[in-house]
């Protein structure tokens, strides 16, 4: 593909949006790069997958850069979620290359929906909680947790963002402090992620680099905007987009004949139903992961 391609130039125009978005929500914006590589810009799904996992962890490091120079990095909670994320994450790696591309594009989809539906029913609040940090870190439920979210990471090449940052908020994080921190979790799990994918997969480096470099670009001017712009109107609507493009993935991955069967069953409720049961199935595991008792509060103690 040349990069006077029209879609190659609205391939790297939305590679900023998603460098933006990155920035703006501390994750979530990553979710739609495999989506961009494999059907705007025509990469093979598993090379897809591997180049997500280069541009959104690049892509994080940066806008963490930001955040941290603001303070609002809590580095050892960072690298002991990071830790278990990177182990995960090269295992899904691994894993990646045993399964067929159509099988992992509909497991992408799957986390798509997952995503959606954790931003939709993110509550606003009225003011910005106040950090609570605990007298003492729970380390061995950190690590299963960072090594469940690094293991649907390293498989799907989304940076999971949208599980660490409720995670973060569970051990007394303020949700802005929990934001920046993700970044620098999801630049963590999808190194390991990466080197677990190179070993079945050879990335095309003129456009990873176009793609990285747009989308870096998008992170710090996400950044800047951080804390300007209403994030809770944001994320509702960029969950409903998140949602049309995972519908979109679905129907591209049906092969045409099945299409033609199933188009008039869609004006029924049972597939809506049936979807809502897989959803709950793939959500509910996790949430039951997350959960944890509320921090205690010590103000005197430092991450």
């Amino acid at each position: 593909m040349r990069y006077t391609d029209p879609m190659m130039v609205l391939g790297i125009a939305a590679s900023l949006l998603i460098g933006v978005l990155l920035g703006l929500l501390g994750g979530g914006g990553s979710i739609l790069t495999v989506p961009l590589l494999v059907y705007v810009l025509g990469v093979e799904p598993k090379t897809a997958i591997a180049m997500s996992l280069l541009v959104v962890g690049v892509t994080s490091a940066s806008a963490a850069g930001l955040h941290a120079l603001a303070g609002r990095v809590r580095w050892r909670t960072a690298f002991v979620f990071g830790a278990g994320g990177m182990s995960g994450a090269f295992v899904g790696g691994r894993v990646s290359g045993l399964l067929p591309p159509g099988v992992l594009l509909l497991l992408f989809t799957a986390v798509m929906v997952a995503a959606a539906v954790s931003m939709l029913r993110r509550k606003d609040s009225p003011a910005p909680a106040p950090e609570v940090v605990p007298a003492r870190l729970p380390v061995a439920r950190v690590l299963v947790q960072g090594g469940a979210v690094g293991l649907l990471s390293g498989l799907v090449g989304a940076g999971g963002g949208f599980l660490i940052v409720p995670a973060l908020v569970l051990l007394g994080l303020a949700t802005p402090i929990a934001m920046a921190t993700s970044l620098v979790v999801i630049s963590l799990q999808c190194t390991a992620g990466l080197l677990g994918h190179l070993g079945h997969v050879h990335l095309p480096w003129g456009l990873t680099a176009a793609v990285l470099a747009t989308a870096v670009g998008g992170s710090f001017i996400g950044g800047r905007l951080a804390g300007r712009i209403a994030a809770g109107t944001l994320r509702k609507g960029f969950a409903w987009f998140v949602l049309g493009t995972a519908s979109f993935m679905v129907m591209a991955q049906t092969p045409p004949e099945l299409r033609a069967r199933v188009t008039p069953l869609l004006a029924t409720p049972w597939p809506w139903l049936g979807l809502v049961g897989l959803v709950g199935a793939a959500v509910l595991p996790l949430r039951l992961l997350l959960r944890g008792a509320p921090a205690r509060s010590d103000p005197g103690h430092g991450d």
